[in-house]
């Protein structure tokens, strides 16, 4: 479905990404801030600041990628269907994220760019799916979080462990947009359209409401 420039649509779509962004890069953070602990107070702001431009280049490429390749036939529908228990292991208690921390500059802006680009391969698909195709959405959510990112590494964390609901919000998005890539699919979505032609937004709903049911049994148990 296209999405016109500047258009509620759009807008929706962007605040969807910021949030996916967010939310998704708490580890990404904790990464960030872990990885340059051992540098001195100077060098730590430079090796943060290096190494996180390294990783949104990286992901900008990686998320170029798979724009492009959700527009093949069932892949946008699998990459929906692949969301789910992204979006539910989501909801799960956090693990502390282990990282050697680097002694160099150098060392540190690679820990940085390759923890990043291994761990945000569930952002990518997310924010991949939320753009709906459009590219421009990925590089202005991209602008808009990665320096409340940078500039927050460890608040982030705190605030997702401090107000739970921020999980519940961004794992019912990322349920949302699973359940609109599969209605959205050029193959499956007209063949779910034809059954059920409210899908476009019974689907998506659906699947909020069952990442959040199955993540909040799984998180009070």
């Amino acid at each position: 479905m296209e999405i016109e420039l500047f258009s509620s649509q759009f807008f929706v779509a962007l605040f969807s990404i910021i949030v996916l962004d967010l939310v998704l890069a708490g580890d990404n953070a904790v990464v960030i801030a872990m990885a340059s602990n051992r540098l001195p107070a100077q060098l730590r702001t430079r090796a943060i600041y290096v190494g996180t431009a390294g990783a949104v280049l990286v992901r900008l490429i990686m998320t170029f990628f798979a724009v492009e390749m959700l527009t093949v036939p069932y892949l946008q529908a699998i990459g929906g269907l692949v969301l789910l228990p992204i979006a539910v292991k989501l909801m799960r208690p956090s693990k502390e994220a282990h990282v050697k921390a680097a002694d160099t500059f150098a060392g540190a802006v690679k820990t940085i760019i390759v923890a990043d680009a291994a761990m945000g391969l569930d952002n990518v698909l997310a924010i991949a799916g939320a753009s709906q195709g459009h590219f421009l959405l990925v590089v202005i959510g991209l602008i808009i979080s990665i320096p409340i990112v940078v500039g927050g590494s460890q608040l982030i964390a705190r605030l997702m462990d401090r107000y739970p609901v921020l999980i519940v919000i961004g794992a019912a998005i990322l349920g949302w947009t699973a359940g609109t890539m599969i209605a959205h699919d050029h193959s499956v979505g007209p063949m779910i359209l034809n059954i059920l032609p409210n899908a476009g937004t019974l689907l998506p709903a659906a699947c909020a409401g069952l990442v959040c049911a199955i993540g909040g049994r799984n998180r009070s148990a």
